[in-house]
């Protein structure tokens, strides 16, 4: 009973810890005061130690020793492999999805894609984001890749936010337009048409991430090289 009250209260922090970072609550490289945590969420840090270890499998947290917990921080080139990841995999996993996509699917899917394009707010423009593409893919047959994609996904977050951020700030609306032909294409059950759509989607936001990362950093300076973060915490 006990382990089982632990386990409960590990996962109820790795939630909240969770939910902070995917919100951008915790930035990139924002360090995890283990105590602090623990007073704050009225729990021993046993489960916030045990809390801190599942987000560090799911990639959402670096631990080092003598160094204590920080939010996973990505550098130029692990942007540049998590999208090629991206650009892989989830075409396949589109391919394996869509042939078993029912109508109500699809008009699940329409409902979202009309929602997206009015969205203003950044928070929602990128739930509603990743729920398009959770309906696409909501049909396969492959839970590794889809675990696999997940990861990337939660581990590139913070990062798609700053971006989405900027370019909805310039009216840019891009991702609306690649929403509408990968749905036209799922529709008629156009995969290899819906596949490049998808990894059309995907390589700009990519390009966009590399080329404005100083901007997304917000600190003036020329873009980062391979192998320093892309976004500066603060400490």
């Amino acid at each position: 009973m006990i382990k089982d009250q632990q386990t409960v209260a590990s996962q109820r922090v790795a939630d909240i810890l969770a939910e902070r970072i995917l919100s951008g609550e915790l930035v990139p490289g924002a360090r995890i005061k283990q105590d602090e945590l623990a007073d704050e969420l009225h729990t021993s840090r046993i489960p916030v130690r045990d809390a801190l270890r599942m987000l560090e499998a799911r990639g959402l947290v670096t631990m080092r020793v003598n160094a204590g917990a920080r939010v996973t921080s990505l550098t130029n080139r692990d942007l540049i492999i998590s999208y090629e990841i991206r650009e892989r995999i989830e075409p396949l996993l589109l391919a394996d999805s869509v042939p078993n996509l029912t109508d109500a699917d699809i008009e699940d899917l329409r409902q979202v894609m009309e929602r997206n394009e009015r969205v203003t707010d950044i928070d929602e423009a990128i739930a509603l984001g990743r729920e398009f593409h959770w309906i696409t893919y909501r049909r396969h047959n492959t839970p590794l890749l889809a675990q696999i994609v997940e990861r990337v996904w939660d581990t590139t977050q913070s990062y798609r936010r700053a971006y989405l951020k900027l370019a909805m700030s310039g009216g840019n609306r891009t991702h609306d337009i690649e929403h509408q032909l990968m749905f036209d294409a799922i529709r008629n059950r156009e995969i290899e048409t819906a596949q490049a759509a998808l990894v059309m989607h995907i390589r700009r936001t990519r390009t966009g991430l590399v080329r404005y990362g100083h901007l997304l950093a917000g600190s003036g300076q020329p873009a980062p090289v391979s192998g320093t973060p892309i976004l500066d915490a603060a400490e």
